[in-house]
């Protein structure tokens, strides 16, 4: 089962999603998730990973105006617990700067017009453990948020996930709450 609730438009672009074989399932892996990309979608599944892994994922929209870009590494800390980053970036880059361009004395300066660019970024450190209870794994995502829209405006933003697995005679149960601050 995948739900969600809906945002509108601030940090939009964490809910893009990341790793292909998850798009495959309609995002709705949050109890299977058991691998490098854990760290967005449920990072209680970080505690089934035996080795360091990573995983790049580049994607474009609106005919490559926009370009979503996410990398990640996990490794095990121990038998019962892992540890995940990534960081996401999401961003338009080359957007034409025309505040410049009509000089003080009303005349037209095309070599006024500069570009920037607009982008979001996620830094996500997330942290898993596996408790004592056979099948319970609990993990936790920080989020450090960052948008750079040029030289005209910049903001940070933090966040926090907590997650649960659970897996039961062969039936896995998974909760990511987003946000929780």
């Amino acid at each position: 089962v995948f739900a969600q609730t809906v945002r509108k438009y601030s940090n939009e672009f964490l809910n893009i999603g990341v790793d292909a074989a998850s798009f495959g399932m309609a995002k709705a892996v949050v109890a299977t998730s058991n691998d490098v990309n854990a760290s967005y979608w449920n990072p209680a599944g970080l505690t089934n990973i035996s080795d360091y892994q990573g995983s790049l994922m580049h994607a474009e929209y609106f005919e490559g105006i926009a370009k979503y870009d996410y990398v990640g590494f996990a490794m095990p800390i121990d038998s019962k617990s892992a540890l995940g980053i990534s960081i996401i970036r999401f961003g338009v880059d080359d957007i034409l700067n025309t505040t410049q361009l009509i000089d003080s004395n009303g005349n037209i300066d095309y070599n006024r017009v500069s570009l920037f660019s607009a982008a979001d970024y996620a830094l996500n450190i997330a942290y898993a453990r596996e408790l004592p209870v056979k099948g319970l794994h609990v993990g936790m995502n920080t989020k450090i948020i960052r948008r750079i829209i040029g030289d005209f405006a910049k903001s940070w933003g933090f966040g926090l996930d907590a997650a649960i697995q659970f897996e039961h005679n062969n039936w896995l149960f998974g909760l990511m709450l987003r946000d929780i601050t």
